[in-house]
């Protein structure tokens, strides 16, 4: 969670490493709509969670009415302070997130994807995770670092660290060897 203008640009620095690109410029608005939907992202949770004054206020409500609008044309439903640095939304259409889900740094997702709740809660997914189109995810369970998940997976257990999952409901199809 964005807590300072430092953290703000660390967030947005790392949301452009994901997408392999060094500089912002204006044109990525028209040519990458999911990056400037990004960056949106970014700076109404800057504005949320630092700008407590009056200015600060009326500027978020300004941000998230631009934010729903591009939300809305994108397809996407992502609250704000879901994700850590390093977001990567691979294409646009039918990313749908539930507020009360944690995501760690380093997230790359795909479309068609849906992270929600369950009888025990919402999910909390760790760091360098992978989600591939389609994939589902819910329910109160706890997704380890270093994960891949398949697509079409239906993810409702916990999955362990340094795996890949796949299908329905989803197993471990693989591991990752540790390299000391």
């Amino acid at each position: 969670m964005i807590s300072s203008k430092e953290e703000y640009y660390y967030y947005l620095k790392e949301d452009m490493k994901s997408h392999n690109i060094k500089k912002w410029k204006f044109k990525y608005k028209y040519t990458i709509p999911n990056l400037y939907f990004q960056r949106l992202l970014r700076k109404c949770e800057y504005y949320k969670n630092c700008r407590k004054d009056f200015f600060g206020r009326i500027a978020f409500l300004f941000l998230q009415f631009r934010f729903l609008k591009v939300s809305v044309k994108l397809g996407l439903t992502i609250p704000l302070n879901v994700f850590g640095p390093g977001l990567s939304i691979a294409h646009y259409g039918s990313i749908v997130v539930n507020g009360k889900s944690s995501v760690g740094k380093n997230c790359r997702i795909h479309s068609a994807t849906n992270i929600g709740e369950g009888k025990n809660g919402c999910p909390r997914i760790g760091n360098n995770v992978y989600i591939s189109p389609g994939a589902k995810i819910f329910g109160g369970i706890i997704i380890g670092d270093n994960v891949k998940i398949g697509a079409n997976a239906v993810v409702n257990a916990d999955v362990p660290d340094d795996v890949s999952v796949g299908g329905i409901p989803a197993k471990v199809i693989s591991r990752r060897k540790k390299i000391m």
